[in-house]
């Protein structure tokens, strides 16, 4: 893979400053550097010591990410939301896992991407997970096809200018129609569940109040971090856990026989075409249902 960028400053620099300059991480220059041929100004071979003028173009090759010969390649299809060089972004039904466990090393969403960039004649075929979901929480998910797309979308997700939101459906009536929770979340030992716990990682969750009946509430949710069943372990904390959430004691209702969890909407900035990405994943029968 071949990226190009110009110097569009004033300003003369070494290659290893203008590349962490335009996103390229230190651990990922790293990597690129060990090729023998790996830049290029001006369509000329150049070493990392060179320097790049103003106007000068800078163009890296990016070797090619083989396959992990122990992850299987799954043809089952994938719900895609949209699809570029560097980019796939799917609807995860309820029910698929994401990543391979002792459970299903062969038909996960992993398994499924891999198939589908083979398939595809992708040169880079170790897919890349932004953002991963429970296996019975349904809704968007991001991929990234490359390691340049993943470097991307992980120095987002540290800077938290990647935003994922989430539709959920609560026990019980809420009285805030709009709060952060500030709890941290932690594991006790042997325990699968999340609980707050003093010596737990700082988590925050965003909620706003969409609908009511008697006995549930339907909420609109934004992650301000990313920490394991966090949605659900903080609603739980808060004496209202999810309908269908057996692991934090949410109460079964018909016609869900899962956490009412959907992962609505994501946004992120794209640097390869200098926009903002906005996608949304729409609601599965279940919750469609429900309400």
């Amino acid at each position: 893979m071949k990226i190009s960028w110009m110097n569009r400053t004033d300003t003369t620099l070494g290659v290893k400053q203008f590349l962490l300059l335009k996103g390229v991480s230190q651990r990922l220059y790293s990597e690129v550097k060990q090729q023998p041929q790996a830049f290029y100004r001006n369509q000329q071979p150049i070493t990392p010591a060179a320097q790049v003028a103003p106007g000068d173009q800078i163009t890296v090759v990016f070797p090619p990410e083989r396959p992990d010969p122990q992850l299987a390649s799954s043809l089952h299809p994938l719900e895609v939301i949209y699809e570029d060089a560097h980019w796939l972004v799917i609807n995860k039904p309820a029910g698929l896992t994401s990543v391979p466990g002792p459970s299903n090393r062969t038909d996960t969403v992993v398994n499924r991407v891999k198939g589908r960039l083979e398939q595809a004649g992708s040169e880079n075929l170790r897919p890349h997970l932004v953002t991963r979901l429970d296996r019975f929480t349904s809704g968007i998910m991001l991929i990234a096809k490359d390691r340049l797309a993943n470097n991307y979308a992980t120095q987002q997700l540290a800077d938290r200018t990647l935003h994922k939101e989430y539709l959920a459906i609560v026990s019980g009536r809420l009285t805030n129609q709009h709060d952060v929770i500030t709890l941290p979340l932690g594991r006790r030992p042997g325990e699968i569940a999340r609980t707050v716990l003093t010596t737990g990682q700082p988590a925050q969750t965003e909620y706003w109040v969409e609908q009511q009946t008697a006995t549930a509430t339907v909420v609109r949710v934004q992650l301000q971090t990313g920490r394991t069943h966090q949605i659900r372990a903080h609603f739980a904390s808060l004496g209202h856990p999810l309908l269908g959430d057996q692991l934090y004691g949410g109460p079964m209702h018909a016609g869900m026989d899962r956490q009412a969890l959907h992962a609505l909407r994501i946004e992120w900035f794209d640097p390869f075409c200098q926009q903002l990405r906005k996608f949304t994943a729409p609601l599965p029968d279940d919750m469609l249902n429900y309400q």
